[in-house]
């Protein structure tokens, strides 16, 4: 019908939604007074405290909320190298590597090219562009060995975390630096991953502060496309950082840390994106004598992306010259949280916020944003109190008041009930609204300067996407050896992105909020542990998809263009400790059929199983050496996008790795 020729390889926001419009370590013996989490029996990794679902402490197995955790040993142990990878782990998310330095990642569907729907954080510092209000994953790095655990949260969580949070939560909690002190180093190399290194080093400044540094390199190979040819796009990344907290008083205490990092991602068409950046963020918290307890957080973040569009054609006639697109985004946020001290039946939690974005782009020659250079401001509010109706009994009832330019007033409230009917099991359900606010595509997006074809453009009266969510779940200990999770939703979606014609004219076509629709699905996840030094982790994951266009409107897509995901996944992870010193480890997961689009015309992406495996041998005290393999079922295998001759399709990795803890 249509043929469309653009870059597939890097995914910015702005050139995938374009084609798509268009187209229609830890080492082995680790100090006991650290925080690590791997010498936990399964009934403590049940209780282990997670901040992200109510904003403080509480046991895992009392949230109210379909919530798993990734801890720094599951990392350690799975031979992840970079975060994107490490989320593999949690059975509620859905991950699919694009190419060498791509990935596109949600929680319960809408995992598109620009999927929009899952909030990110970095020790509390949101990782967020306003240009599709998603996350441009290759530049969210860390030296995992530092990463205390990620809590991944499936399921809206607006009230405490605002707009975005619609379908999920990430959040990502690194170490203290108290717990990494001393010298690590790191490094290796193979066949994908063909070097790496890093090296970390903390100290104190007395008894009541102390810190570390960090620096990381690493030079990735090229993935291949569908003919086995390389696809021309290694990527090659340096990050470092730093991290301080200090204990200021016996109620008040600071934290203090940052990063910085440069990127070249090279792509098939020959041309190199650039990226680069930098934030820091402060935390200070103080406890009062009556049990109340505050805390304030700031953070700078300044990021820069440069890149490449190539020309893009429809049937052969030009209608996207090449050139570069750049973006050079600074972020200016401020939280304050109160848990107010009371009674034995209320724990009330309220806070307010703002966030400063000053976003600066240099259009393409094809396509850009107007206005240029955008200041934009948001302001919230959040209140939540947890009522103990009975001993067993928990009523949480909340909302969050946001304020945007783009839509004035959001509101996102929330109702959760907790029943813990036995010590060890609880059932829980919830009722939230959520909502996906406009980004710069929705609305600022302009057309293209003649003689060039506009074809898409964004809309002044886009609106926020909404989400009504219903979920019901249970968690479980069942005994010493066995943990359960299983968690039910069904979300209610209107107003969803649509890409529409005016009632006058046919081209150009603009975003509007013509879909609306529902999916339904369930999550479920257990532990079992076999023997002492072997354990067994099972995942699955059901989802089902139905999107319309809403009666008498209309979508290029036919509704299919929000929507690129597997109906089931499974997955089954094996760890074993063979001897003391000798440690093997493998993890097998199925992910179902995917249909991605091409404007009305459905493709697939077929289903596959991928096997990954470490073999590590601690050689000496605070030495550890592994060899990692990676997709080693079959030489490649495609996990996203629409057939076509350049699709890539992601390699067989094999890699060493030393670890040197001193």
């Amino acid at each position: 019908m249509r043929s469309v020729t653009y870059s597939t390889g890097r995914a910015t926001a702005v050139a995938v939604m374009l084609a798509a419009g268009l187209s229609g370590t830890a080492v082995y013996a680790q100090d006991a007074a650290t925080s690590d989490l791997k010498s936990l029996s399964l009934d403590q990794l049940m209780n282990v405290e997670v901040t992200s679902v109510s904003r403080h402490p509480e046991s895992l197995l009392r949230t109210a909320s379909a919530i798993q955790v990734i801890t720094r040993e599951d990392i350690r142990r799975s031979g992840a190298t970079s975060i994107p990878e490490a989320l593999r782990l949690a059975d509620n998310l859905e991950v699919a590597q694009k190419n060498s330095h791509d990935w596109a990642i949600s929680a319960r569907g809408f995992n598109t090219a620009l999927a929009n729907k899952l909030l990110v954080m970095i020790d509390g510092r949101t990782v967020y562009t306003p240009l599709y209000s998603g996350v441009f994953w290759d530049v969210q790095d860390y030296l995992l060995e530092d990463i205390e655990r990620i809590e991944v949260i499936s399921g809206p969580g607006g009230t405490l975390w605002g707009a975005n949070a619609v379908n999920g939560v990430i959040n990502i909690i690194t170490r203290k630096a108290a717990d990494t002190q001393g010298t690590y180093v790191e490094g290796g190399g193979g066949n994908q991953l063909q070097e790496f290194a890093a090296v970390r080093y903390g100290g104190s400044v007395g008894d009541a502060a102390q810190f570390r540094f960090y620096g990381k390199y690493f030079d990735k190979g090229d993935e291949s496309i569908a003919d086995g040819s390389p696809a021309e796009d290694s990527w090659h990344q340096a990050q470092g950082g730093f991290r301080m907290d200090s204990t200021l008083s016996p109620a008040d205490a600071l934290s203090v840390h940052g990063d910085f990092y440069d990127g070249r991602e090279d792509e098939e068409t020959g041309n190199t994106a650039r990226v680069g950046g930098g934030n820091l963020t402060e935390q200070w918290t103080h406890q009062a004598d009556s049990g109340s307890q505050m805390s304030l957080q700031s953070y700078y973040d300044k990021t820069h992306l440069a890149d490449p569009f190539p020309v893009g054609t429809i049937d052969n006639i030009p209608i996207a010259p090449a050139g570069f697109l750049k973006d050079d985004l600074t972020t200016l946020d401020f939280d304050f949280q109160d848990q107010l001290a009371g009674s034995s039946i209320h724990h009330v939690i309220w806070g307010l916020g703002y966030r400063f974005t000053h976003d600066v782009v240099q259009n393409a020659p094809s396509v850009g944003f107007l206005p240029t250079t955008l200041n934009q401001n948001l302001y919230s509010a959040f209140l939540q109190d947890e009522i103990a109706l009975a001993a067993d009994l928990a009523l949480t009832v909340g909302s969050k008041i946001e304020h945007n330019d783009y839509t004035g007033f959001e509101y996102e409230p929330n109702v959760r009930m907790q029943w813990n009917w036995v010590q060890s099991q609880s059932i829980w359900a919830a009722v939230s609204r959520a909502v996906r606010t406009p980004s710069r595509i929705d609305e600022d997006l302009k057309e293209a300067p003649a003689p060039y074809l506009t074809y898409l453009q964004g809309s002044a009266d886009f609106e926020s996407e909404e989400v009504i969510a219903y979920e019901l779940g249970y968690h479980a200990q069942l005994d010493g050896r066995t943990s359960l999770s299983l968690s039910t939703y069904f979300n209610d979606y209107n107003d969803v992105r649509s890409t529409s014609f005016t009632p006058t004219t046919i081209l150009p076509l603009y975003f509007q909020n013509n879909l609306e629709g529902h999916t339904y699905g369930a999550e479920l996840t257990g532990n079992y542990q076999l023997l002492d030094n072997w354990s067994l982790h099972f995942g699955y994951d059901l989802l089902q998809e139905h999107l319309r266009v809403k009666p008498g409107q209309y979508d290029l897509d036919d509704a299919l263009n929000e929507t690129s995901d597997p109906q089931q996944q499974v997955s089954v992870r094996s760890s074993a400790t063979l001897i003391a010193n000798l440690e093997f480890d493998a993890a097998l997961r199925w992910v179902d059929t995917l249909k991605t689009n091409n404007g009305a015309t459905p493709g697939t992406v077929p289903s596959y199983f991928g096997l990954d495996s470490r073999l590590s041998w601690h050689i000496v005290k605070g030495v550890e050496l592994s060899l990692v393999g990676q997709n080693l079922l079959q030489p490649r295998h495609v996990e996203y996008g629409f057939p076509s001759p350049q699709r890539e399709e992601i390699d067989r990795s094999v890699y060493a790795k030393i670890a040197w803890q001193f």
